[in-house]
């Protein structure tokens, strides 16, 4: 801001003595508002860093906790099926593949996940014979899907994790009949 110089009268010393009290003023009002910014950004980042803190101190299911899941759902896909109860079928073949999802997202850091692909043309296969309604393709699907954990835990070195067709229902609370 450009300000005329005005001679040093009784009214120009005035002027001048105004004009510098405003500039000092605003060089105050400057330098509260980036101090007050500058406190306020502090604020901000501490309150992230303890979001962060928290996010990163909360539980988080681990790769055998989604693995469990998908067995019980790979259990009860197979008593769906060959009871001919498709829509439940259906049901869980798509839990399988949101729980396989959250492992590509949760777990995307570890070694084994980088072998999941493998799983996607058995589950689209089950998927296939479950549209279709078809309990000879779905008994040939399950068994390639079946194979298909086994082998990829053969991949990662958890052979010793052997996974079968079941024989018996995993919950007696549960009807799979249609």
């Amino acid at each position: 801001m450009f300000l005329p110089r005005i001679k040093k009268s009784n009214i120009g010393k005035k002027v001048y003595k105004l004009r510098n009290s405003f500039l000092i003023l605003i060089v105050f009002l400057l330098l509260y508002v980036c101090s007050d910014s500058s406190q306020q950004i502090s604020g901000l980042q501490k309150q992230v860093y303890e979001l962060q803190k928290k996010v990163d101190e909360s539980y988080k299911p681990g790769l055998g906790e989604f693995m469990s899941n998908i067995q019980i759902h790979h259990a009860k896909l197979w008593f769906a099926g060959i009871n001919k109860n498709w829509k439940l079928a259906e049901f869980e073949i798509d839990e399988i593949s949101e729980l396989i999802e959250d492992i590509k997202k949760y777990e995307s850091g570890r070694e084994e996940v980088k072998v999941l692909p493998i799983i996607n043309p058995a589950i689209d296969s089950i998927k296939s014979s479950i549209k279709s309604k078809d309990l000879s393709s779905f008994k040939s699907s399950f068994t390639t899907l079946t194979a298909t954990c086994n082998a990829c835990h053969k991949e990662v070195h958890y052979e010793f994790n052997k996974i079968k067709i079941p024989d018996s229902p995993p919950f007696s609370n549960q009807e799979f009949k249609k």
